[in-house]
């Protein structure tokens, strides 16, 4: 892929990224992970195990962010169940390292899409 279009992809993520509710940085996050995701089906495909190390790296790193950014001071039971989802998440993507299981993958691509149509819902009530 040409370096100019990727440096346009990466300032205009920063724009974007910039303007953003709290909400809507949730939703980007998720929309790069379910991005990744789709990659990752593509390097499985075609039996790339290296992109395909980038990839679920890539994913647990999001994960992570997205854990991290939880509070569980002020979020309660909510938060902890968030919690629980994307380690069980980032466990099912180590575990498709190992299995290259494409069942296993549809299964946290499912549970994530669904996440962020919550998060997507949430950030649009007035």
């Amino acid at each position: 892929m040409n370096d100019s279009y990727l440096d346009y992809g990466a300032v205009d993520l920063q724009t974007r990224a910039s303007t953003a509710s709290p909400h809507e940085l949730v939703v980007m996050l998720f929309d790069g992970l379910l991005d990744e995701l789709a990659r990752l089906r593509g390097h499985l495909e075609a039996r790339h195990f290296e992109s395909k190390g980038h990839s679920i790296d890539r994913c647990l790193n999001i994960l992570d962010g997205l854990d991290a950014a939880l509070d569980p001071d002020s979020g309660g039971a909510v938060v902890q169940d968030l919690s629980r989802l994307y380690r069980y998440c980032s466990q099912q993507l180590c575990n498709v390292s190992v299995t290259l299981s494409q069942d296993t993958l549809d299964e946290v691509a499912h549970l994530l899409d669904e996440l962020r149509d919550g998060w997507q819902q949430v950030g649009s009530r007035p």
